[in-house]
Parts: C-alpha cells; sequence; structure tokens
C-alpha cells in the first residue's frame, strides 16, 4: 500500500480541489464514479475513506421500493404498447 512507500504531498487549489496522486488513484482502484468520504477526529486528523461507485452495486440491495418487477422489466408509461404502430410484428 502507499502509506509504507511514504507520504504524499497535493496541493489545494484556489477552488478547493485536490488531485489524488496517480500511485495511490493505481493502488486503491480508484476510479471515475468513486467518492471519498472525509473525517476528522477530535485531534484533527484527517482520514479519507474512498466509496466505489460501480454499476451493478447496488444489485442485492434489499432496501428497493416496492415497485413490482425485478428491475429488468421494461414499462410501457407512454401507452404505446398498445399502438399498432410501435409493436415487433411486422
Amino acid at each position: 500500500m502507499a502509506a509504507e512507500e511514504g507520504p504524499e504531498e497535493t496541493k489545494v487549489s484556489d477552488r478547493g480541489v485536490v488531485t489524488i496522486p496517480a500511485n495511490l488513484r493505481r493502488s486503491l482502484d480508484i476510479e471515475p464514479g468513486d467518492k471519498l468520504r472525509w473525517t476528522t477526529d477530535e485531534e484533527g486528523n484527517l482520514s479519507v475513506e474512498v466509496v466505489k461507485q460501480r454499476y451493478g452495486a447496488f444489485e442485492d440491495d434489499d432496501l428497493k421500493a416496492p415497485m413490482g418487477g425485478d428491475g429488468k422489466d421494461t414499462h410501457d408509461i407512454a401507452g404505446y404498447e398498445e399502438d399498432p404502430a410501435f409493436t415487433e410484428d411486422a
């Protein structure tokens, strides 16, 4: 892990933007879309947790709203299912 290699320093821009060093992004598998969770303790120490945001991250989520179906069904809310112009049978 990068902590064994020594500390990394980055500069905070005037807009508060910080760049994560490339070697840390690679070693921690940080990809576009991932989030960082910032926390501080009573002594002012900052810690950062990587929160992965990958496709399919919520497939096993038990907290889904009961909307019927398994999420893979398609629903025609526009009412085109009954219009012969929009049928797949040609």
